[in-house]
């Protein structure tokens, strides 16, 4: 075990712990969970800080800190939560796996929190929990979602899935693409090992539902986003 994954142990996860029994008085307090962003917000810049997680960030004149954006980007490491968190500076929620929200504690805080867990596949639940994320975004929290639907082990870009832009069709805000280039090296899939290192997020430009006809067109043009970023900056790297 390198010095990295010990404290992750041995810091970060207790100070995980103790943020997130505060939450629950915090989601008590003010049930609309923008007292628990800001705290998430510090740990994500705690994490990184510990680990020592070099984070840069291109595209910041992209977005309004006080609008409302769909955050769609890859997912290449266990590390891209807590840097986002970080470093996109939107009052944030998160779209889930349904799994989490069994994890005892954390899954009652994620719930109290705004977040959106979501149940796998195609069925009625699933399209609930997408017309759920919808109504969040119409009431002004940004929201979050990863549509590969699970983590890339080289950082290459894999398949969209669809749920992320029923949302943003329904929903009607911007989408805002982000590539996220080195996480994967930083937490590696299928390990419990974390490494220092230097991690990029590229914040494109946003992109408007209306704009394209059906749900495909809107996949392919942020997939297209995504992938032109992800590959310019592993060029330049």
């Amino acid at each position: 075990m390198n010095l990295q994954t010990l404290l992750f142990f041995l810091v970060i996860l207790p100070v995980m712990s103790i943020g997130l029994s505060i939450a629950l008085l915090l989601n008590i307090i003010d049930p609309t969970g923008d007292l628990f962003y800001r705290m998430a917000s510090w740990w994500g810049r705690f994490s990184a800080r510990v680990v020592g997680i070099r984070v840069e960030v291109v595209g910041q004149e992209h977005y309004d800190p006080a609008g409302t954006y769909l955050i769609v980007s890859n997912h290449a490491g266990m590390a891209d939560i807590p840097l986002i968190l970080a470093s996109i500076h939107l009052n944030l929620r998160f779209v889930a796996k349904e799994e989490l929200g069994r994890v005892p504690l954390l899954g009652r805080v994620m719930k109290g929190s705004g977040y959106v867990l979501i149940k796998r596949g195609q069925n009625r639940e699933a399209l609930q929990s997408l017309l759920e994320a919808a109504k969040r975004l119409r009431e002004g929290r940004s929201m979050h979602i990863f549509p590969e639907g699970t983590r890339s082990e080289d950082g290459r870009l894999l398949p969209f899935k669809r749920g992320a832009f029923i949302i943003a069709s329904k929903a009607g805000v911007p989408v805002l693409p982000v590539s996220i280039i080195g996480s994967h090296l930083i937490t590696p899939k299928k390990s419990l090992k974390i490494r220092r290192g230097a991690v990029k997020l590229v914040i494109g430009e946003p992109i408007d539902p209306a704009s394209y006809p059906n749900l495909e067109e809107l996949q392919q043009a942020v997939y297209d986003a995504i992938a032109a970023n992800l590959g310019e900056q592993q060029l330049a790297a």
